[in-house]
């Protein structure tokens, strides 16, 4: 989720709670009060009809994206109190919210504001160890006998050497790949995927524009790529700001 659009989810989600889930019970009832609740929870959850399901359905689908929304602003440091989110839920189904809309929307864009600043942060820590870890394995990995170094600063290492032709910039190529992080984790595999992946090669991130033209079809390489030949100083989705990646590119075919 963006930046922004966390603390919106949570505004979309508090307007749209009606159908939220009920509140828990008060952990300080005793131990037979809790028992006469979950019974009653229990029967009122039995869902007879189709229309009782859909509402039921509807019901978890938003509570579930609130406890997540909700989880993700605590994520970077705020400390949102789960059970006044509750009570505004429960507020908003009974019609009497504590505050008007106008407090409402400037507490929110309060939230906004300090998410922000403290997701910034956290992605500058983030990237700063992610930046130290990868120059720290680059450095070592260029010592490995068969790792080549480019002059960019790509690292690669021949697996497999074809004898087909090679790829220029302009042309659409179509490979198998793994790509890993440099920790071992997983991100992508038209391996995994079991179908070979097609693109324009000036297209893709410039470790892999620069690297596949190095190959010939038929070939194997490793790619070593730092962040600044890969996603950069922002990542994307499950790869971190910095980050340093790790590619096992098959060239099949030129396209052309």
């Amino acid at each position: 989720m963006q930046k922004l659009g966390v603390v919106s989810a949570l505004a979309a989600a508090l307007v749209l709670a009606g159908c939220g889930k009920d509140t828990e019970a008060d952990k300080a009832a005793n131990t037979q009060a809790k028992t006469t609740e979950q019974t009653q929870t229990e029967e009122a959850v039995t869902l007879q009809t189709l229309k009782e399901k859909q509402a039921y359905g509807l019901g978890v689908n938003f509570g579930t994206q609130l406890k997540s929304t909700v989880e993700q602003i605590n994520g970077v440091g705020l400390t949102l109190d789960i059970e006044k989110v509750k009570q505004g839920v429960a507020d908003a189904l009974a019609g009497t919210p504590a505050l008007d809309q106008a407090a409402i929307q400037t507490a929110l864009q309060e939230l906004q504001k300090e998410h922000q600043e403290l997701d910034a942060a956290k992605r500058a820590e983030d990237g700063k160890e992610f930046l130290e870890q990868g120059e720290a394995f680059l450095a070592e990995n260029a010592k490995k006998e068969g790792v080549q170094t480019t002059e960019s600063g790509l690292q690669y290492e021949v697996l497999t050497e074809g004898e087909g032709d090679k790829p220029a910039a302009t042309d659409t190529v179509t490979v198998h790949y793994t790509g890993t992080l440099i920790d071992g984790t997983k991100f992508d595999s038209s391996v995994d995927r079991g179908e070979p992946a097609s693109f324009p090669l000036n297209r893709v991130i410039p470790g892999w524009t620069e690297g596949v033209q190095l190959m010939n079809v038929g070939s194997k390489y490793r790619f070593y790529i730092p962040y600044n030949l890969a996603y950069g100083e922002n990542g994307t989705g499950s790869i971190p700001p910095f980050s340093t990646l790790i590619f096992d590119v098959e060239l099949i075919s030129i396209e052309g």
